[in-house]
């Protein structure tokens, strides 16, 4: 069976295709710029050079369209028909309290996700842009939805409710939701793997770590915290966003800055983070070399990121009242082994110990764990395509 996966941006569509007899890749590719000068779909077949074809693509169907001709393509194409494609599982950042898992998608299911779209203005609707594209180009394939926001639905409900009158949730959903739900279900479920135990005895710390950061505590399989909340704003410092904040700030901001309501909440999501406060990139290869160099911005924006994680460990270690490993991921957490280790400096008291020697990796599973640290600590690339995918097979 060949599943499609398909993950849309506001101007971007990610993909991958999937030959789910062995779940090896066999095409993944990007177009970007879509409704922008300068479209160009990336497009790499398993084993093949990467081919970039440029073309206007003024919407998402017209990019379905190219990577559906890319995939079939007698030169750099991966099968020979369409109807190879037995299903697609579409990634969908925002499902509220509506979804606790992936779901086959039908008219009610796109009239609740269109429902979301104010829980998540930016991301959501281009995530239907998507699934709308490939019904109308491939009307008899099944579709699958897979939430960011599904795996964290068992939080209880005295984690997700904010201190602000309970007529607001009641109203307009105002709650934490948490985020990268799929990631943390993958990591966590390899980590179980990795430790050899059922997934049921476990206590996690779950850190994707990247240009959007969160954190979460995964007790027996199910996630019970997670740093981000009503939106992904919420939680650690990132590479942009601010994290979490005195809540009166951005009031004090646009009075002192002169920034209009309208342009706050950009001005929190791309001025701030580590940019704001290293004053050198979002990009931590940049910031780490900074620091290297001696640049005391540089240096500071790593120990607000580093900081900041340690307490979250802590914190969730104390919700669940034990821990028995920490699981890192995402782009800086699979390949930053300074963040690593500074994370993991001076947590003896939490049985948290690396080998310096182990963490020297990059992209890699391991366990870095230094021998005899009570709680292990993992490094497990995620692969939310391959959940998505698997999702997809399991409901089809």
């Amino acid at each position: 069976m060949k599943v499609l996966v398909i993950n849309c941006g506001s101007s971007s569509l990610k993909y991958q295709l999937f030959n789910m007899e062995n779940e090896t890749v066999l095409a993944k590719g990007l177009v970007e710029r879509i409704g922008l000068e300068g479209s160009v779909l990336k497009h790499q077949p398993a084993g093949k050079d990467k081919v970039e074809i440029k073309a206007e693509v003024p919407n998402h169907k017209v990019a379905v369209k190219l990577m559906l001709d890319a995939l079939v393509h007698e030169e750099y194409g991966v099968i020979k028909d369409i109807k190879e494609i037995a299903a697609v599982g579409h990634r969908v950042v925002h499902g509220g309290e509506k979804f606790s898992g992936s779901v086959r998608i039908d008219d009610k299911v796109m009239e609740t996700l269109k429902e979301c779209i104010n829980l998540a203005p930016l991301h959501n609707p281009p995530n239907i842009w998507g699934i709308e594209a490939v019904k109308e180009i491939l009307p008899d394939v099944p579709m699958v939805g897979v939430f960011d926001t599904a795996f964290h639905q068992t939080m209880p409900e005295h984690a997700y409710i904010y201190g602000v009158p309970y007529e607001l949730y009641e109203k307009y959903s105002v709650r934490r939701y948490g985020f990268h739900g799929t990631s943390h279900r993958y990591v966590s479920m390899r980590a179980a793997m990795l430790l050899n135990r059922p997934i049921e005895t476990l206590k996690l710390v779950t850190l994707h770590l990247g240009n959007g950061s969160s954190i979460s505590a995964v007790n027996g399989g199910k996630s019970v915290e997670n740093s981000m909340g009503f939106t992904p704003l919420e939680g650690i410092t990132m590479g942009t966003r601010c994290g979490s904040i005195d809540p009166y700030l951005p009031i004090f901001i646009m009075e002192k800055e002169g920034i209009p309501i309208e342009k706050i909440n950009d001005y929190l999501n791309k001025k701030c983070g580590v940019l704001g406060i290293s004053g050198v990139s979002s990009d931590f290869r940049d910031i780490e070399k900074a620091a290297e160099e001696g640049n005391h911005r540089a240096k500071l924006a790593l120990k607000v990121f580093a900081y900041q994680a340690k307490k979250y460990i802590g914190a969730y270690a104390a919700a669940m009242n034990g821990l028995d490993a920490v699981v890192f991921t995402g782009g800086i957490g699979e390949n930053s082994s300074l963040v690593r280790k500074m994370i993991c400096e001076d947590m003896d008291y939490f049985g948290i110990k690396i080998d310096e020697e182990k963490n020297n990796i990059r992209g890699k599973e391991a366990d870095i764990s230094a021998e005899g640290s009570k709680t292990k600590v993992l490094v497990i690339p995620t692969n939310e395509e391959l959940m998505i995918a698997r999702d997809t097979v399991a409901l089809i």
